[in-house]
């Protein structure tokens, strides 16, 4: 089979664009997910498309044939969204890489789906533009990866998700048909025709189809910046000081929180730093005018003050650098904590409400010291956001073992808690399992609209809908090493 789909690509595409070596196609069988560490899925067939047309090309061929194909960007992503579970074609987008136009007086620009954040930033920079959703991946996470999984990040709390500056998309759908969402040729910046198309797709880790453009709504970078160091020895004051400041009338860029863990691992991995010990940390950002960030930066340190055990604020460039780099290499330094460990990308992105912050922390804690697993957690308390960061020895089956449970137990957690098991980073594979009980009848729903867009059920199959799931979705243990390097330079959300 493999062969007969190579073939068959290789007379549509470039011979360069098919992939169908064994040991190429493994480098396609993981993201960053624990999920696929322990049970890599190699495609039958990769293509590396470089245009619209290379995109329909295959869709197309797939669909004539009822061959799953699985939409894929930088893999990032840690939910086994992008890998192909159950065989087929994996389309790779990472190269479809261009800016194609930033249009500096209607603040919006056009690219392709594969540019990278941290890129695409660069360059707007220089038309002192951005495009604020903030991954804590920026380095390496592709625009049209954010719009699958409709990213939210540091910045989300006040400039909010990634749907909120998406204005259309380019999207192949599941037959090979082409649509333009957000009104065809638009440059307006807000549109109430028709159904939100737009928003459909993103956020829909590439069920309904390929996203190969997308028109993203830009703003000025704000002149300034200011940020607010606060230390708390009671996790639960941590949490009414964050809620003192929203009932303050401020609204902070970025709310961001550090455990004892988390700082402990900072300091270990960046000594220079010299982070205060601390139950938590949390660093509040505002920005805007001058004069206006100064006011925020003072008036949160007062609201917080009576909840801290130490404030300080700083609009120095130098300070606030520092500051962000603790909390920008925190995913890899929780490393630090286990030496030889390696982190199991598991269970890592809950999203409950900010004011049960203190007491899912202290339950994760528990978690953590019931099954013996270390777990450093951060993440952004001012949306309610946390990213468990569980410290395991991936040669040892037992290790293994108690970490799926621990991600079980925090999804359950989240849950129980009133939350969600995914703030930001998707369903995938890795959460499929527990949309029912989060959604109740309206999964259905969503399944209903995923059948009516792709009644063959090609497009990115055992994603999402529990049902679709293999039967042998994730081995409950392992025969060898498993797991990220605990110290890799991500830092996902």
């Amino acid at each position: 089979m493999r062969s007969a789909i190579a073939a068959d690509l290789r007379a549509l595409l470039a011979e360069s664009e098919v992939v169908d070596a064994p040991a190429e196609l493994q480098t396609y069988a993981y993201d960053a997910s624990f999920l696929t560490q322990l049970q890599p899925h190699p495609p039958d067939v990769a293509v590396i498309a470089r245009s619209t047309d290379d995109v329909r090309r295959v869709v197309r061929y797939a669909f004539e044939r009822d061959i799953p194909i699985t939409p894929r960007g930088a893999a990032t992503g840690q939910t086994g969204g992008s890998v192909a579970l159950l065989g087929g074609i994996v389309l790779s987008l990472n190269a479809m890489n261009r800016i194609l136009e930033i249009d500096v007086p209607n603040m919006q620009v056009f690219c392709e789906p594969g540019v990278v954040h941290a890129k695409l930033n660069e360059r707007l920079a220089q038309h002192k533009l951005i495009f604020p959703p903030d991954p804590g991946s920026s380095k390496m996470a592709t625009v049209g990866g954010m719009a699958s999984t409709n990213a939210h990040g540091m910045r989300a709390v006040k400039y909010g998700p990634t749907s909120a500056w998406v204005l259309g998309l380019e999207v192949v759908l599941p037959d090979g048909e082409l649509i333009e969402t957000g009104s065809v040729g638009s440059r307006a910046k807000q549109s109430s025709a028709g159904l939100e198309l737009t928003k459909l797709i993103v956020g829909a880790e590439g069920v309904l189809g390929v996203i190969t453009r997308l028109r993203l709504k830009l703003m000025p970078i704000p002149p300034a910046r200011a940020i607010v160091l606060s230390l708390f020895d009671v996790l639960e004051n941590a949490g009414q000081a964050v809620q003192a400041v929203f009932q303050g009338g401020i609204s902070p860029s970025a709310v961001e929180i550090l455990d004892e863990r988390c700082i402990k691992a900072v300091n270990l991995y960046r000594p220079n730093l010299s982070l205060p010990d601390a139950q938590a940390l949390i660093l509040f950002e505002a920005d805007g005018n001058p004069p206006g960030v100064r006011w925020d930066a003072e008036m949160m340190s007062e609201l917080v003050r009576p909840y801290a055990r130490s404030v300080e604020w700083s609009d120095e460039p130098t300070r606030i650098a520092a500051l962000w780099e603790a909390r920008s290499v925190v995913g890899a330094a929780a490393g630090m904590l286990r030496p030889g460990s390696n982190r199991a990308y598991c269970g890592e992105d809950l999203c409950v409400p900010v004011a049960r912050i203190p007491e899912t922390l202290r339950a994760i804690q528990d978690i953590s010291a019931r099954h013996g697993i270390p777990i450093a957690t951060y993440g952004h308390i001012g949306g309610g956001g946390l990213h468990p960061g569980h410290l395991i020895d991936g040669r040892n089956p037992d290790e293994v073992r108690r970490v799926l449970q621990v991600a079980d137990e925090i999804h359950e957690l989240a849950l129980r808690m009133g939350g969600t098991t995914t703030g930001e980073h998707g369903v995938g594979a890795t959460r499929a399992p527990f949309m029912a009980r989060e959604h109740g009848p309206a999964l259905e729903v969503m399944r209903r609209i995923k059948r009516a867009l792709d009644p063959k059920g090609i497009m990115n199959p055992a994603k999402i809908f529990p049902s679709d799931l293999p039967v042998e979705q994730v081995p409950r243990g392992s025969e060898g090493p498993v797991g990220m390097p605990a110290n890799a330079e991500v830092d996902y959300g």
